[in-house]
């Protein structure tokens, strides 16, 4: 296994010489688990003499994992995690058109009473912490990301009295939040529901969905929503390394560590908790 990890970006292609220095292994020893490797098709040799690559099979085997690791597979232990952690709802959310998103998978919260899970709801995406999230990654992720959803700021529907109606505004938003690696939605969808999302990325590193936390702003106070930024993009940062994207430098100490309790005792009464 170490030596199909020493295969990379970088160093595609290897010899024998090379990996044992670098393993710290007998040359024997590497040119003898080669040998092996290339039998089953997961190493193949260069035409330069002595010089490897990874073969046909590690291509197979590769492909096969992405199939086989789809989204919600991908996050369904995380959102549980992060659901026992907050004690509020957790969900995983897609952008299915130019102006909703869509929920595919969701944790309720422990202290929801009363209420039926939320999955296969689609919604405003500028209402929601995920959809800014999702609309924010479509015009910062990529050099050509902006023009296929720069035509639906101008069809910003009022939700709530709170809703972001004005596209400049929410173009302003969606700057902040793509710097900042997180959004929230205060009151934007529903009154008294506040939500905080933070976007998942696949083996390319392109963002292809969200994670959130939300509930009732009696919980979801503005002094508590740090310390819950920090747990969803934890969350986020998990499930796409389960999807294949290499973790990113220093990513992790750029995270502030929670200094108060995340959990919060519940309140008199519930808000339905979508994004």
């Amino acid at each position: 296994m170490s030596i199909l990890k020493a295969f990379t970006d970088t160093h595609p292609d290897r010899g024998v010489a090379e990996l044992a220095r670098e393993l710290g292994l007998h040359k024997t020893t590497v040119f003898r688990l080669l040998a092996a490797l290339e039998h089953e098709g997961m190493i193949a040799r260069t035409e330069s003499a002595g010089v490897y690559r990874l073969g046909p099979e590690a291509i197979v085997l590769g492909a096969q994992a992405l199939r086989s690791n789809d989204l919600r597979t991908a996050a369904h232990a995380e959102l549980v995690a992060l659901a026992e952690t907050c004690g509020e709802t957790t969900s995983l959310e897609v952008l299915v058109s130019d102006d909703e998103v869509l929920i595919l998978d969701e944790i309720l919260s422990r202290h929801l009473l009363g209420s039926t899970p939320s999955i296969g709801w689609r919604g405003p995406a500028h209402a929601t912490s995920t959809g800014k999230v999702l609309l924010a990654a479509e015009r910062y992720d990529g050099p050509d990301a902006a023009r296929p959803r720069a035509a639906s700021l101008a069809r910003l529907v009022k939700v709530t009295p709170r809703t972001i109606t004005s596209a400049a505004r929410l173009e302003r938003e969606l700057q902040t939040i793509w710097k900042q690696g997180y959004a929230t939605a205060n009151e934007e969808l529903e009154p008294g529901l506040v939500a905080v999302g933070a976007p998942v990325r696949n083996h390319e590193r392109r963002v292809v969905a969200a994670l959130s936390i939300a509930g009732p702003n009696t919980r979801l106070s503005p002094a508590r929503i740090p310390d819950l930024a920090v747990l969803v993009r934890r969350a986020a940062e998990r499930v796409s390394q389960h999807l294949g994207c290499p973790p990113v430098p220093g990513a992790a100490t750029q995270l502030r560590k929670p200094v108060r309790p995340i959990a919060a005792s519940a309140s008199p009464s519930e808000s339905r908790t979508r994004r």
